[in-house]
């Protein structure tokens, strides 16, 4: 038997009651709602500014982030839109981003569908989440950030890193959002593992240290995206994938949206389609399509 190399992360290092009985609940909460061109969401051969001028086709756009209520407390996947994109005029502070998001996107949320309210209505006070993983650093993803001031922000190391590249604004990634006095960011790297099903990924980070919540580098939406595997025994495993595609459908037809990086997506897509031939259950879920989906565990 070939022994784990070292800094490897394997599945079996939790015992099975562990983690069987580790995650008994995912929800999936919803910040509002906007409306993107269709350009955008199914892709195009135009160039993304000149859709972004002069399509007039409008889809929908849910704004979703994932509660995983683990026995050790409750994990978010993303924390949403801040409602603020929609009443603050100077919530983007360059022009020309103000310019352009009128452009590429219409909001529609208001106060109440904010992080802090919707944690409260799934019944969790905000204090109470003590992680939260953030897929990449796009605004709709980092909104609710100032509302958990007690989590440990995970985030991919080549994702963070694009804050110190120049003009990071120019690709939605708003420091004046991300870099909160007190926020506790954390930069994690991907392991090597022994989980087949995992190795074409090239790492993992497991979450909670008992095999139940694995992240996996998932680039081509952002360079640093990164998805999550939730497994328990008393559900279907689910993979949260962000913006790595807004319908789960078109990874399967090979169809890569208006933005990103199109040789990254399609590398990744391949990817996701292999895991889910390993794991014919999986439940893929986007943070863009609409889903009123709960996935429970046995009682």
């Amino acid at each position: 038997m070939v022994q784990p190399a070292e800094n490897t992360v394997s599945h079996s290092d939790a015992p099975p009651e562990q983690h069987s009985a580790a995650i008994r609940k995912v929800e999936v909460l919803t910040t509002g709602w906007a409306e993107q061109h269709k350009e955008h969401r199914y892709g195009t051969w135009m160039p993304r500014l000149l859709w972004a001028l002069t399509s007039q086709s409008w889809v929908e756009l849910p704004i979703n982030m994932f509660l995983i209520h683990h026995k050790d407390g409750p994990v978010l996947f993303d924390t949403g839109l801040d409602p603020a994109i929609a009443s603050d005029p100077s919530y983007i502070s360059q022009v020309i981003g103000r310019i352009l998001v009128r452009r590429i996107f219409r909001f529609h949320i208001g106060e109440r569908d904010g992080l802090k309210h919707q944690l409260q209505s799934a019944g969790v006070r905000p204090s109470d989440i003590r992680k939260a993983v953030i897929s990449h650093l796009h605004f709709d993803h980092v909104g609710g950030v100032a509302d958990i001031p007690n989590a440990e922000l995970l985030v991919s190391a080549r994702e963070w890193a694009q804050l110190s590249e120049p003009h990071p604004e120019r690709e939605w990634i708003l420091r004046e959002h991300i870099e909160l006095q007190g926020a506790n960011w954390k930069p994690i790297a991907f392991e090597a593992t022994d989980d087949p099903v995992l190795q074409p990924f090239g790492g993992v980070y497991d979450v909670m240290g008992d095999g139940t919540m694995m992240l996996i580098p998932t680039p081509g939406h952002t360079p640093g995206s990164l998805s999550m595997l939730i497994q328990s025994q008393e559900m279907p495993p689910i993979l949260l994938i962000g913006d790595l595609a807004y319908d789960p459908e078109l990874i399967f037809e090979d169809r890569v949206p208006g933005t990103g990086n199109k040789t990254q997506l399609w590398e990744t897509y391949a990817k996701v389609r292999a895991l889910k031939a390993s794991l014919p259950d999986l439940v893929i879920l986007t943070s863009h399509k609409k889903s009123e989906l709960t996935v429970e565990g046995a009682k």
